[in-house]
């Protein structure tokens, strides 16, 4: 209960922290598509966007996080301080260099990389998102910095600051929006300084992170050690990573190809849903995550293998208890949330409706998502990255099949389902190859978890959806109002069933037990 209870508070830490900053990314984004809408200039500006983060998840939060904290927690937990610091400054040294480099290329060749992504865009179209493509460059640079203090504050213990940095982001984008914005008369000079205010919150970002790094006793600076042995083991388990990582993105680049052959305003549509169902997956999933991979990692390094199970296990589980209800909850509830936080402005009604379609599937895919990083963080803890490689190329192609199947008859919505298959295909062969490496992790215990959630979760949806149907004077009480009243009733039936995670978390908050690192 004890392990339990610290893995808690550290995902209450980053769940936070991630609620800010998603706060602040719906305020955002509903400014952006109400200034916007979802057609042909947010279709540009989408499109490039996903260009350098396509290296952000690559060589940033990616692979910099799952192989850099098992390494760093293992120096952390069995080395000194002098020799911490020294790996600290070698990485930070060779990932800039590399970033930099990689900076400098995207901007050159901004032009033919946009095209190869854009296959069905016009020349009008794709003129405009190689020169936003060219601005948001740099960004790159500043995240995957930022990715990096991350990684040593999350290996250090330190959550909530990482999970409440990229609320600057959005902080830049809102203060654009709402006082600059309207001093620009054409949309596409509006759409490019909106890049510009990425930029500048991209390296607040990095900043903020940076001075607490400080504050923990580590001053980094420029070290060049090729040969530093703690590099070498980064680099070993960096590369099936990054490979394991592209394909994630492979199937981000094939779903924005895909939708560039569909209706205007398709992969904006696959952004907003994407970032609709990406509340849940950061706020509880990607929180557990976070946690579980330098405790997984610590387990590890002192050969404690019973920990690193206990942990798996009780990831999964708190996965099910926060994320199942969110998928029914999405599903029937999701048009209209869409609505209430999108459809105005230049944001229509069929804009939610092609939103929707793709939220509906995504969600399907939440646990599967969610799953899918915890398992795979097990490996990375044992410094075991090709298997997860292998994987994730089987279900990448998968992906892309699915894609073509699927985006005639269910257009942006198939592209949607096709990654919500994809995903449970890889959880499944994840969890199938890790029992064989480690053995039982209480499967029995997570089943009887599932079932139960499954169950209330349904007779909560339900519930908000005769909710719903109700008639109300304004609009956000008929989606707020079954919502509230949804998560009341499931917190509810979960203490009368006595579903142990709900017990684990009450006990904390009701001792208020909960500690928020602000450092």
């Amino acid at each position: 209960m004890i392990k339990q209870r610290k893995i808690i508070k550290h995902i209450s830490n980053v769940t936070l922290g991630t609620f800010i900053s998603r706060i602040l990314g719906y305020i955002r984004d509903m400014l952006v598509a109400e200034l916007f809408g979802a057609g042909f200039i947010a279709d540009a500006f989408y499109a490039a966007y996903r260009i350098p983060n396509l290296f952000r998840r690559l060589l940033g939060e990616g692979s910099i996080s799952a192989s850099f904290i098992p390494v760093l927690t293992e120096y952390i937990e069995t080395k000194d301080k002098e020799e911490t610091h020294e790996l600290i400054n070698v990485i930070f040294t060779i990932l800039l260099t590399i970033v930099l480099l990689i900076t400098i290329i995207g901007i050159i060749f901004a032009k033919p990389i946009t095209k190869l992504i854009t296959w069905g865009f016009f020349p009008d179209k794709i003129e405009l998102t190689a020169s936003l493509t060219r601005i948001l460059f740099p960004y790159m640079i500043f995240v995957c910095m930022a990715a990096l203090m991350l990684g040593i504050l999350n290996s250090l213990k330190s959550f909530f600051i990482p999970a409440v940095a990229p609320a600057l982001l959005n902080i830049s984008e809102i203060v654009y929006v709402l006082f600059f914005s309207a001093m620009i008369s054409l949309p596409e000079m509006k759409i490019k300084w909106l890049a510009v205010s990425i930029l500048i919150g991209g390296f607040g970002q990095y900043l903020i992170q940076q001075i607490c790094v400080l504050k923990k006793g580590y001053i980094v600076k420029l070290k060049y050690d090729f040969n530093h042995p703690g590099l070498k083991k980064i680099f070993l388990l960096m590369i099936p990573i990054t490979l394991g990582f592209s394909v994630d993105q492979i199937n981000a680049f094939v779903d924005t190809i895909c939708g560039s052959f569909l209706a205007d305003g398709s992969i904006a549509a696959l952004y907003y849903s994407n970032r609709l169902m990406q509340l849940p997956l950061a706020l509880f999933g990607l929180a557990i995550t976070t946690v579980a991979l330098p405790t997984m990692s610590s387990g590890v390094a002192k050969n404690d293998i019973n920990k690193v199970k206990e942990t798996l296990n009780f990831s999964l589980r708190m996965i099910f208890f926060t994320l199942i209800p969110c998928m029914f909850g999405l599903v029937v509830l999701g048009l209209p949330i869409v609505k209430l936080l999108f459809e105005r402005g230049r944001f229509d009604a069929k804009a939610s409706e092609m939103t929707y379609s793709a939220l509906a599937f995504y969600s399907l895919g939440l646990i599967a998502f969610s799953s899918t990083k915890v398992l795979s963080s097990v490996f990375y803890s044992f410094k075991t990255t090709k298997l997860p490689f292998k994987i994730a190329v089987i279900c990448m192609m998968i992906n892309v099949i699915l894609n073509i199947v699927l985006m005639r008859p269910l257009r942006v919505g198939g592209l949607a389902l096709a990654t919500t298959i994809s995903s449970w295909i890889n959880c499944t062969l994840l969890l199938y190859y890790l029992r064989k490496k480690i053995g039982g992790i209480g499967g029995r215990k997570i089943f009887v978890s599932f079932l139960k959630i499954t169950g209330i979760s349904i007779i909560m949806s339900l519930f908000a959806y005769l909710l719903f149907i109700i008639e109300y004077p304004y609009y956000i009480l008929k989606v707020c109002i079954p919502i509230i009243f949804a998560v009341i009733f499931y917190i509810y039936l979960s203490k009368i069933l006595k579903i142990e995670e709900y017990n684990i978390v009450q006990t904390i908050f009701v001792k208020k037990d909960i500690s928020i690192d602000t450092e």
